[in-house]
């Protein structure tokens, strides 16, 4: 780690208060928007040991993250723990290291990781939240944010000053990376807001964050440790079709490359059955759609829980994120992300699969979904 220790400087150096991202309209907590994710960049507050970071990284409440120029094959994941790095980690687990300058393949069921090119040098009030964007979601690529002495998994600390990793877990396809590639997101937040049902529920009252059959009253009794949404199998929305499984035996994915492939190779279509369920095979890998259209505000932002055992032994996303603005003002439906693991699970049309939590911004961002 050559780099870091010619650029520990910027570590090293004291971190901007960054309290002049506040303003008269914002709020002291919260989610920071676009813009004021721009003047942390500006502050190298975020900033890049290696290509400057692109416009383009800036999402509404988030900044894309980009592969670095070399993967290291790993025996086993891992959580670096108070006393180590994760490069004494690599060390001690690596088995090999890879070249992404020009592109190279991550093997199904290895796990690798890979230094980021965005580094942090935060303030203490400022704490971080990855989760891997939506495109790679849909791909079952399972990524995951990791720091120096990190206790957690997606989890910037406040006040950390360091490198970013990234774990690489292709689970259904082999894929290609490449230095830039953008797997992962970060979310900044400001103080540590817990997401609240009563305020849920008020904003439910304001906004109708799902079209859900029930009442507002009988809805509201139903928004505990956040909005509950449920699994379409009814097939209406898609002429019969409820959802799509990953096969089992394909050829590679480049990530970088949108619009390539087509989908007969890599997916098999599921139709609606009389009974309204779905067997989901252990290990399997599906894409399904909430029968609740959703709607985030342009104030707040949302992350749906990526594994609830009350709800069931299974998984329903890898891409949690929703922005703001997202299906506003008229709601969009969720897409899920579902696999279950050792045992076979039945989902029944209209069961509950998933809790949403919407969490306030400490400003409107400057930009939302789509835009």
């Amino acid at each position: 780690m050559d780099q870091y220790k010619e650029d520990k400087h910027l570590f090293d150096k004291k971190t901007p208060n960054s309290e002049g991202i506040n303003s008269k309209d914002s709020y002291p907590t919260g989610v920071l928007p676009s813009q004021s994710l721009r003047e942390l960049i500006s502050e190298k507050i975020v900033f890049s040991l290696e290509d400057q970071i692109d416009e383009s990284q800036i999402q509404p409440a988030s900044i894309d993250l980009r592969l670095g120029r070399h993967a290291y094959r790993v025996r086993a994941s891992f959580l670096p723990g108070e006393n180590y790095t994760v490069m004494n980690k690599i060390d001690a687990l690596g088995m090999h290291k890879i070249d992404l300058e020009k592109g190279n393949v991550l093997e199904k069921g290895g796990v690798y990781i890979v230094p980021l090119q965005e580094s942090v040098s935060l303030p203490s009030r400022l704490s971080g939240i990855a989760n891997p964007k939506s495109s790679i979601g849909r791909v079952d690529v399972f990524t995951r944010l990791i720091t120096d002495q990190g206790i957690e998994f997606d989890r910037v600390p406040e006040g950390y000053k360091g490198l970013l990793y990234a774990e690489i877990s292709p689970r259904t396809f082999s894929v290609i990376v490449s230095k830039g590639t953008k797997l992962l997101q970060l979310r900044l937040r400001r103080g540590s807001p817990r997401p609240n049902d009563t305020a849920t529920r008020r904003l439910h009252e304001k906004v109708a964050l799902v079209d859900s059959k029930y009442t507002d009253k009988e809805f509201a009794k139903r928004i505990k440790n956040g909005v509950p949404i449920s699994v379409d199998l009814s097939g209406e929305k898609n002429n019969g079709i409820i959802g799509y499984k990953a096969k089992k035996y394909t050829s590679l994915i480049d990530l970088d490359k949108v619009n390539k492939y087509n989908f007969e190779d890599y997916w098999e279509k599921i139709y609606h059955n009389e009974k309204n369920n779905l067997i989901l095979d252990p290990y399997a890998f599906y894409i399904l759609v909430s029968k609740e259209s959703v709607t985030v505000p342009p104030d707040y932002a949302a992350e749906m829980s990526a594994f609830n055992p009350l709800h069931g032994e299974f998984r329903v996303h890898y891409a949690g994120f929703f922005d703001p603005g997202f299906g506003d003002p008229s709601g969009s439906y969720a897409v899920l992300e579902v696999k279950t693991y050792e045992l076979p699970f039945t989902l029944q049309d209209g069961q509950t699969i998933a809790r949403i939590k919407y969490e306030k911004l400490n400003k409107k961002s400057n930009i939302v979904y789509g835009s």
